[in-house]
């Protein structure tokens, strides 16, 4: 193989809302928007599917995307989110827990990949169970020594705990976070009293990071790195 690719490991679920379903998972999503942007025969995203009609569902809605994916079936359902509204139109998420992409092996193509990777981004909530935890990180470990890791953090409900960051942080270069997820962190890692700007420095020297990058919801964006210090 002498393609470089750009990955998405993670989640494959879909979104079951009042409306419908549709398909989620932030790993096809940022192959799908890298896929725009270097051509799609360059992006992929992995992860694992049921042996059940929804498996069916998200390879047509893969394709029609015209997304590359290596997502074998597992003895498992393809994953879900049950999407509810109260009265005054807030959501709350129910992510079903021992699904396809809990599950997510460690195949001889999978591992190809990540032999031939030149960017890779993971999360934290796919690393919720152990199978799928140590395949991702058996993933990261196995990438080129130049291949640019993101750490999309992605902190959902109670799918996280302290060693899974560490590690995860341990194998990125690049870490993407919210306002509201570096609260969380800095209560964690034991620094609740430091602003912002210095928990986002502390961070990137104690994992020796390229660069993080801080979402601000409708406020935009604030990259960083330790030469520039942006943002």
């Amino acid at each position: 193989m002498d393609k470089r690719y750009v990955v998405g490991l993670g989640e494959a679920l879909w979104d079951v809302l009042p409306e419908g379903k549709k398909l989620g998972g932030a790993p096809a999503n940022f192959a799908y928007h890298a896929g725009q942007f270097l051509g799609s025969d360059n992006a992929i995203a992995i992860s694992a599917l049921g042996e059940d009609k929804l498996a069916e569902e998200t390879i047509e809605a893969l394709e029609e995307h015209g997304l590359k994916y290596l997502m074998p079936r597992v003895p498992y359902p393809t994953g879900t989110v049950q999407v509810t509204l109260n009265e005054e139109g807030i959501p709350t998420y129910d992510i079903k827990e021992n699904v396809a992409w809990d599950n997510i092996p460690f195949t001889p193509e999978i591992e190809e990949i990540a032999a031939n990777c030149r960017a890779v981004c993971y999360g934290s909530l796919a690393q919720r169970n152990v199978v799928s935890r140590e395949n991702i990180q058996r993933f990261l470990d196995a990438t080129p020594a130049d291949c640019m890791k993101i750490f999309d953090i992605n902190l959902r409900q109670q799918f996280y705990n302290k060693e899974i960051i560490q590690q995860s942080m341990r194998r990125c270069n690049i870490l993407k976070i919210n306002d509201e997820e570096l609260v969380t962190i800095g209560r964690m890692f034991g620094y609740p009293g430091l602003d912002i700007e210095n928990k986002c420095w502390l961070i990137l020297g104690k994992y020796d990071l390229d660069m993080l990058v801080l979402t601000c919801g409708t406020n935009g964006s604030l990259p960083g790195d330790p030469q520039g210090r942006g943002g």
